[in-house]
């Protein structure tokens, strides 16, 4: 089989990553995957995405800025 995510596809199975972080935002890659690899959607896991943006520093700069801008938690949530 050539392109084995290509016959998923044409069976009707949406391709979704289960792996958001800021370096696939930052660096274009996720981008690539739905462009080349026929990825649609992307998920993470709530505990796993609060612990990216409180355990290291990929967010820091993010997260100075909106709080730096007065950025209410609601409303950046659209609540």
């Amino acid at each position: 089989m050539a392109d084995p995510l290509a016959a998923l596809t044409d069976a009707g199975v949406s391709i979704w990553l289960d792996d958001l972080s800021r370096d696939r935002l930052d660096s274009g890659t996720l981008a690539g995957l739905f462009a080349t690899d026929r990825v649609v959607g992307v998920t993470t896991n709530p505990t796993i995405f609060a612990k990216a943006i409180t355990g290291g520093d990929a967010y820091d700069g993010r997260v100075c800025d909106l709080a730096a801008r007065g950025v209410d938690v609601n409303e950046a949530l659209g609540h």
